[in-house]
């Protein structure tokens, strides 16, 4: 027997009032360890009381909500508007998909949202604004507000669009949906793995003195075996210790502290 659609039970007006939730609230809660996750569980938990009657249900779809989560805030409405499409058309039982969607979306979503609405934009109207403000034009302080004003309607109107969009996603072109996943998720991997080197600036400052020689350990050592073979040792790292159940995030960022004023000042590590 074909499960009945609960699709009908979220109107437009329940995904504005979360989406109002969570443009506003973003920030809520904010953790070291989760990050946005209890801002984004806070923002669609009325749509989810209302697709979930039962208790027990509900209790068990909010905790696995309650997983890491952070993305642009720009792009946020469009992961929040397939997970709850998927909610609301197979239930409890999307929980898994969501999951993998969250986690898949939300790194490329952050590089996109980030650099567009908090480097690009507000650079080039940002530039515009002070340069016709420096001239005495009023006009400059009015063009940024402008801007800031359409960049928020845009983005009370995302979360409807993307559910009605994610519904079509997921009876329509599921395959597609798990391509798309599959595919965020390697350019997560890639874009993470770029970072390493770019971030992550630290090497040997130790040099081997020969007679008038000087041997760079790190330039004439390391680098001729891999380049920044020290950022990557140090995210392999982060990310070995992060495997073991004792630990979380806060902790190895404390481990990480630690040991750094400690190699800083052994002269063991250094900032390139």
């Amino acid at each position: 027997m074909m499960m009945k659609s609960n699709v009908s039970k979220l109107s437009t007006k329940d995904l504005r009032k979360v989406s109002l939730r969570y443009m506003f609230g973003a920030q809520l809660g904010w953790n070291y360890e989760r990050m946005m996750n209890v801002a984004y569980v806070r923002a669609v938990y009325p749509a989810l009381k209302k697709l979930y009657k039962d208790e027990k249900e509900l209790k068990s779809v909010l905790q696995s909500e309650m997983q890491f989560y952070n993305t642009s805030p720009f792009l946020s409405a469009f992961i929040i508007g397939i997970d709850l499409a998927l909610q609301a058309e197979d239930g409890s039982k999307a929980k898994d998909a969501v999951a993998a969607i969250k986690t898949s979306m939300m790194g490329p979503f952050a590089a996109v949202g980030d650099s567009l609405f908090g480097a690009v934009i507000p650079t080039i109207f940002g530039s515009l604004a002070a340069y016709m403000g420096l001239e005495g034009n009023p006009l400059g302080v009015l063009l940024w507000l402008l801007v800031s004003l359409i960049i928020l309607f845009l983005r009370y109107f995302e979360l409807p669009i993307a559910f009605r969009e994610g519904k079509k996603l997921v009876s329509n072109v599921g395959g597609l949906l798990k391509d798309l996943t599959e595919s965020a998720t390697l350019l997560g991997v890639v874009v993470v793995g770029g970072l390493v080197p770019s971030v992550v600036k630290v090497g040997v400052p130790f040099k081997l003195v020969i007679g008038d020689k000087k041997l760079s350990f790190q330039t004439e050592m390391l680098d001729s075996i891999m380049p920044a073979i020290v950022p990557v040792v140090l995210v392999l790292l982060a990310y070995w210790l992060l495997s073991k159940k004792s630990l979380n995030s806060t902790k190895v960022i404390w481990i990480f502290l630690v040991l750094s004023i400690l190699m800083y000042s052994l002269n063991i590590l250094a900032v390139l």
